[in-house]
C-alpha cells in the first residue's frame, strides 16, 4: 500500500553510539526509506565517500546554501558546518517515501520547529562507560578529542526529554528492531491511514 506522504524520521545520538551501523542495518531491511545525506565542510575520514557518507563541500558553498535558505537545518559542530537539503527531503516525502535524517540535537531542534510531525528518536549506549569504550575502539581520535566528545555527549543527553522515543543500542539488531517497531506504530496512526477511512464513511 503506497503512502500518501512519507514520514520524516530524525535520529540523534552521541558520537560513538553506533548510529551509522544501525542506519546501515535499517536501510538494508527496509526499501521504502531514503537516507538523507547531510552536507558538511569537514574533511572526509578514511573510507568515506562523497555523496554516500556526506556531501563534502567547501565553506563558501555551504554559506551560500545558508543564505539561499536551501537547508532544512544546519549547525556548526567542532568548527565544521553540517546541514540537510530541504529540496531533496520534500521531494521524497511528497512521493510517499520515508526520509531518515541523522542529525545532532541542535539540528533536531530546528527540524522540530519546521516539521513538528516528524518522529524524533534518540539512540543511547547501554552505559556511559560503553560509550567511552566505543570511542576508544574507533582509533580515529586523540584522547583530547575523545574527552571532548564525551563532554558533548553529557550535554546532548540533557535534550533527550524533547524526543519522542529512546532506543538503546546494546546490540545493533535490537536497536534496529526497536526502530522498526516505532516506524510500524507511526504508520498505523489514524492520521496516516485517512485514505482507507473514506470507504467506511
Amino acid at each position: 500500500m503506497k503512502k500518501e506522504k512519507g514520514q520524516l524520521i530524525v535520529l540523534s545520538g552521541p558520537s560513538g553510539v553506533g548510529k551509522s551501523t544501525v542506519i546501515a542495518e535499517l536501510l538494508g531491511q527496509r526499501d521504502n526509506i531514503y537516507f538523507s545525506v547531510s552536507y558538511t565542510t569537514r574533511q572526509p575520514r578514511v573510507g568515506e565517500q562523497d555523496g554516500v557518507n556526506y556531501n563534502f563541500v567547501e565553506r563558501p558553498e555551504f554559506e551560500r546554501m545558508i543564505a539561499a535558505d536551501e537547508l532544512l537545518e544546519y549547525a556548526e559542530y567542532v568548527n565544521n558546518y553540517y546541514g540537510t537539503s530541504l529540496k531533496a527531503i520534500q521531494e521524497r516525502l511528497d512521493a510517499g517515501v520515508d526520509v531518515l535524517l541523522d542529525i545532532e540535537v541542535q539540528g533536531a531542534a530546528k527540524v522540530r520547529t519546521r516539521c513538528p510531525d516528524a518522529l524524533f528518536i534518540f539512540i543511547i549506549p547501554p552505559s556511559f562507560e560503553e560509550l567511552s569504550r566505543r570511542l576508544h575502539r574507533r582509533n580515529t581520535d586523540s584522547e583530547d578529542v575523545i574527552a571532548g566528545r564525551l563532554e558533548k555527549a553529557k550535554v546532548e543527553f540533557k535534550e533527550i526529554p524533547s524526543y519522542d522515543y529512546l532506543v538503546i543500542n546494546d546490540k545493533v539488531s535490537g536497536a534496529v528492531a526497536e526502530i522498526e517497531a516505532i516506524l510500524t506504530a507511526a504508520a498505523c496512526r489514524v492520521e496516516n491511514r485517512r485514505s482507507i477511512l473514506t470507504q467506511f464513511a
